[in-house]
């Protein structure tokens, strides 16, 4: 029976399964072929891996392995809470960028970042020493807990978003834990889980696979998801076929709706859809609608994306592709040279051709 629903399973993630699925022994030495060599804690990292496959169900096909064993490899090196080089500078160009938005003077925030922190040392003194994000993240929970001032710096949102060996969002950590169980017993909280190695492995394996797209198995564009957002390939297919009809020069970024958008202020996608209402046979309500579910595979199944496929479909000589790489320049304070998902992609995807040969 489980050979059957893991094959079954694996067509769910937008990927032809494997042709025999492993059993448990044949899933972990396939894991353990897959990673580096002299990897500390080998079994370790085995152990976590193998987990994050069979408690979500996913084929643990050597492509499947190999997405996952890359993506490690580019955010962290295997490095289970990774050194950031020159991250206290990082972090006080940080600080003094939401003191300046937030209107606090420089002299009350020096004031506030000398006081003691709870493990005695001020927590000026805590942000030189810190070599990790896991650092950063306890010296922020202590100081919004403590100080006054720390609530207005960061508005109670911890700014240290990525976690752990796989660099997990930890708005996707509560998005997806909201739907499905999370293996292990949570220390402290589910947000802290995803800068442990069995969390942030459990996660990114859930962000990476456990979605249905249509890319034929093409691992690139999960790859540039993984960077930009689930769908966002697929999203940014869909946005180069409605400019081609609409005349409308759209950015490929796989973002199909503004930031805290509605239907009263649309976007730049929302509008070029609405150009061709008429063609579509849709209102703009229902366009709106029908973009919001961008972030879902429900989207491929709304009249917009089947009717603006259909009529590029008929329009071009070819049909266009249904999976583009989303034109994205990557920003944050941790990027200090110029950077795009589609670099990132390419990346992670030399690393997965490497381990397939491995």
């Amino acid at each position: 029976m489980w050979p059957l629903l893991l094959a079954w399973l694996a067509g769910c993630v937008g990927q032809p399964p494997a042709p025999v699925t492993p059993d448990a022994a044949t899933s972990r030495e396939l894991i353990d072929r897959s990673l580096p060599r002299n990897l500390v804690d080998r079994s370790g990292w085995e152990a976590d891996i193998d987990t994050a496959f069979t408690v979500q169900a996913l084929t643990p096909s050597h492509e499947n392995v190999c997405a996952v064993v890359a993506v490690i490899e580019q955010e962290s090196s295997f490095q289970v809470n990774p050194i950031i080089p020159g991250l206290p500078a990082i972090a006080w160009r940080e600080i003094n960028r939401r003191a300046a938005d937030a209107g606090i003077p420089k002299a009350l925030l020096n004031r506030a970042l000398d006081l003691h922190s709870t493990n005695g040392r001020s927590y000026r003194e805590r942000i030189d020493a810190a070599n990790t994000e896991k650092d950063l993240s306890d010296i922020f929970e202590d100081f919004t807990s403590l100080v006054p001032m720390g609530t207005t710096l960061f508005a109670d949102r911890n700014p240290i978003r990525t976690r752990g060996p796989m660099q997990v969002n930890v708005a996707f950590v509560a998005q997806y834990a909201a739907t499905a169980s999370y293996p292990y017993p949570i220390k402290t909280t589910l947000a802290d889980e995803a800068f442990t190695r069995r969390g942030s492995v459990y996660f990114g394996v859930a962000h990476l696979l456990a979605y249905s797209a249509p890319y034929d198995g093409r691992y690139e564009f999960r790859f540039a998801d993984y960077n930009a957002g689930q769908y966002a390939s697929r999203n940014a297919a869909f946005q180069s076929a409605l400019g081609g009809l609409s005349g409308v020069a759209l950015s490929t970024d796989g973002s199909l709706l503004t930031r805290n958008a509605d239907a009263g202020n649309p976007g730049s996608t929302e509008l070029a859809a609405r150009a061709i209402a008429a063609r579509l046979d849709m209102t703009d309500a229902a366009i709106h609608r029908a973009l919001a579910e961008g972030r879902s595979q429900d989207f491929e199944r709304t009249s917009l994306y089947r009717r603006v496929f259909a009529l590029a479909d008929r329009t071009r000589g070819s049909p266009p592709p249904r999976a583009l790489i989303p034109r994205i320049k990557l920003q944050g304070p941790k990027i200090t040279r110029p950077l795009t998902t589609a670099w990132y992609a390419a990346r992670v995807d030399e690393r997965f051709k490497r381990c397939l040969k491995r």
